[in-house]
């Protein structure tokens, strides 16, 4: 249950970061999930590795610790998808000037 609104609150806010720089919802709130899940899979490769070449003993029949450990890393990948995508978009949007407001005033008053 917890994960399904840990799920719906990733979606929920890349949906919203979306929509903010007018960008496809659906696509990146479904990506975002997607970056999430890629993650935690990432963080259990890691940790398989490292236990089997006997660097770290985990219990990898525990899965709720193991979900535990993985979470971390599968929200600071979503927060790295976050922020890059939130740069990118920053630099790429159009502002749009009322210029109707200008006209006849010096440049000074702007």
């Amino acid at each position: 249950m917890l994960g399904i609104l840990l799920i719906y609150f990733i979606g929920k806010r890349f949906y919203d970061l979306s929509e903010e720089y007018e960008q496809n919802k659906w696509l990146y709130a479904i990506l975002s999930v997607i970056v999430y899940y890629a993650g935690t899979f990432l963080a259990g490769v890691v940790f398989a590795f490292l236990v089997e070449f006997g660097i770290m003993d985990i219990d990898l029949e525990n899965s709720l610790m193991l979900t535990i450990i993985a979470l971390p890393f599968g929200l600071g990948a979503v927060y790295l998808f976050y922020i890059l995508l939130e740069k990118k978009w920053k630099k790429t949007v159009v502002v749009i000037k009322d210029e109707i407001n200008d006209i006849g005033r010096n440049i000074e008053e702007k």
